[in-house]
């Protein structure tokens, strides 16, 4: 994995602690949770959470009396998902390197991956890591694809998350920008450690047609935070239940339309193979 070094400081640095619990990481966590209760309807699955962090998702699918292996190329995620576990939601946690699954052939119902692809800026590394879960999934079994979108800084930057800064006057940020737009690959200047590092943002067509190419059968693409993300307030209306079930309505209406996708920030390809 290029820039691995960039790669494990930023998650050295606890960037996922905590951060499905706060803005909007929690409509992100909600809506990702939602997703995959669509697909995963029985539990005694064995899943394995590729890149899973800190175990956010492996907790959630192993309270679901699920077989959990979270595998993660950081050892100070792997550490911290260890040492946070409780007795009702238990999970095997290994270093691994996706594109390398340390896991025997067809051994697993569903793979979870939720965060390989959008820290590989070549294709052939995001390639190499699809075959392996290729591999390691039974016949029929389930793939989750999550794709950052190469839109998502932009509209952040002109959105009312972006509003109060002065993002689009400054000439290093503009250029992160087109290089985003242009090529896919983000690449965080030093002036703002707060981005996320060096990472790859797909639009959906793209990311499926990578994972069509490693050999799997695409049943559906899914917008994540979608077009209500931007919503200004956004989570004051989503503590209130009543705003919060008209959000998710639009949400659940729009989530597949392909013309407006690549406006959430995150979208999810699932498929099989």
């Amino acid at each position: 994995m290029e820039n691995i070094n960039e790669v494990l400081k930023f998650y050295d640095a606890g960037a996922e602690k905590g951060r499905l619990e706060r803005g909007l990481g929690i409509i992100e966590f909600y809506r990702t949770k939602e997703i995959l209760k669509k697909y995963i309807t029985t539990n005694n699955n064995t899943i394995y959470d590729i890149g899973g962090g800190i175990g956010v998702y492996s907790s959630w699918l192993s309270e679901m009396k699920n077989d959990v292996h979270l595998l993660d190329i950081a050892p100070s995620s792997i550490k911290y998902a260890l040492e946070n576990q409780s007795e009702s939601n238990t999970f095997i946690a290994e270093v691994c390197d996706a594109r390398n699954i340390n896991r025997t052939d067809e051994s697993a119902d569903i793979v979870l991956l939720m965060g390989p692809l959008y820290h590989l800026q070549d294709i052939n590394d995001r390639l190499r890591v699809l075959s392996e879960c290729y591999r390691v999934l039974k016949k029929g079994g389930l793939l989750f694809s999550v794709g950052i979108s190469k839109f998502s800084t932009t509209t952040w930057s002109i959105s009312t998350y972006g509003s109060k800064n002065e993002f689009l006057n400054e000439n290093i940020f503009m250029d992160m920008l087109k290089k985003e737009l242009t090529t896919g690959n983000h690449i965080r200047p030093k002036e703002y450690p707060y981005l996320i590092t060096q990472a790859y943002f797909h639009n959906p067509l793209e990311l499926q047609n990578e994972i069509e190419l490693a050999g799997f059968k695409t049943i559906n693409k899914h917008a994540i935070e979608g077009i209500i993300w931007f919503t200004p307030d956004l989570n004051e209306k989503w503590e209130n239940e009543t705003s919060r079930n008209r959000l998710l309505n639009i949400l659940n209406l729009t989530e597949n339309e392909e013309s407006i996708m690549g406006m959430s920030p995150h979208f999810m390809v699932v498929s099989q193979k």
